[in-house]
């Protein structure tokens, strides 16, 4: 069993800056890919950024040049940096990880949520 744990939404003004932190922990497990999505009320939820093990990231379009994911991968932990926050980035932020134990299939672990509220 995996545990997926972020922090750091909040509510900010519009042309704001959030970093968002998200810790996968349990035993052996290894990441395949770890990112953040969003869902915002009445919508569906949505890939923001995604991270592969080998380092290639995939950014939604909408976020592309203002959001940067990195991760510590010592600490099995990731971070969204958002920059430049609309009121449209408004949404609950949920954390994915893909992971594998050992050589067998690949996991599925979503964290509870974060709200990031953008204020115009």
């Amino acid at each position: 069993q995996v545990q997926v744990v972020e922090s750091g939404g909040g509510l900010v003004q519009a042309g704001g800056s959030l970093r968002l932190s998200c810790a996968a922990s349990g035993s052996s497990f290894t990441i395949n890919d770890m990112g953040w999505y969003r869902q915002a009320p009445g919508e569906q939820r949505g890939l923001v950024a995604t991270m592969t093990s080998g380092g290639s990231t995939v950014y939604a379009d909408s976020v592309e040049g203002r959001f940067t994911l990195s991760r510590d991968s010592a600490k099995n932990t990731v971070y969204l940096q958002m920059n430049s926050l609309k009121p449209e980035d408004t949404a609950v932020y949920y954390c994915k990880a893909v992971v594998s134990f050992g050589y067998g299939r690949q996991y599925q672990y979503w964290g509870q949520g974060t709200q990031v509220t953008v204020s115009s």
